[in-house]
């Protein structure tokens, strides 16, 4: 599944722009971003630019305001309990979702690496960037070293950096989603509570 706005209800990037003053320009640029408008790497950089000077402290104030969203460990717990696999792959950072992937017991979990030097954010990304294309390219790693097809693999996400990992899923849903994910979801969520997920998966 996605993170921002799915497994969580923050936009990550916004809570860290909101440390640096500079909320409502990162915002905007999210939103367009998530509507497909603009191009998701290029948006991001641009985005990740802004947060430059920041210390690296930050990361721990943006973990205590982080809202999980309702039924996520429900969600997590059912998966389990059917023996099988949860993973998280994050436009967002790794600073984050590391430690939020070990307090909810995720399988597997991917996110971009904010450059940090001498305690400072530079503004700069480190390696790989967690794209669309590369969302997809995680669900099918870990396909692979769950041993299943990618056809056995449920997606959920709500932007559009959410659709080639639709596609290559053999069930994708359009979590409270914009209007371009909900036209090329399988199944269509529109309460917030990721519980709701369940019975489509055919579990308890």
């Amino acid at each position: 599944m996605d993170v921002d706005s799915t497994l969580i209800q923050d936009e990550v990037i916004e809570l860290l722009a909101d440390e640096a003053g500079v909320r409502a320009e990162v915002a905007e640029i999210t939103d367009r971003a998530m509507r497909g408008e603009i191009d998701f790497e290029q948006s991001l950089r641009e985005r990740v630019s802004m947060l430059k000077g920041l210390p690296e402290s930050v990361f721990e104030r943006v973990q205590e305001r982080i809202r999980l969203s309702d039924g996520a460990r429900t969600l997590i717990s059912a998966v389990h309990a059917s023996g099988g696999r949860v993973g998280a792959v994050s436009g967002g950072f790794n600073q984050i979702l590391t430690p939020l992937a070990s307090k909810l017991n995720l399988d597997y979990y991917a996110a971009n690496e904010l450059e940090v030097v001498d305690g400072l954010l530079t503004g700069q990304l480190l390696g790989e960037v967690i794209d669309r294309a590369a969302k997809a390219a995680k669900l099918e790693l870990w396909a692979k070293d769950f041993g299943i097809s990618v056809e056995l693999v449920a997606a959920i996400g709500d932007g559009a950096n959410d659709l080639d990992m639709f596609e290559s899923a053999g069930l994708s849903f359009a979590y409270n989603a914009k209007p371009a994910v909900r036209e090329r979801a399988d199944v269509i969520i529109d309460a917030p509570d990721l519980s709701l997920v369940i019975p489509h998966l055919g579990l308890k």
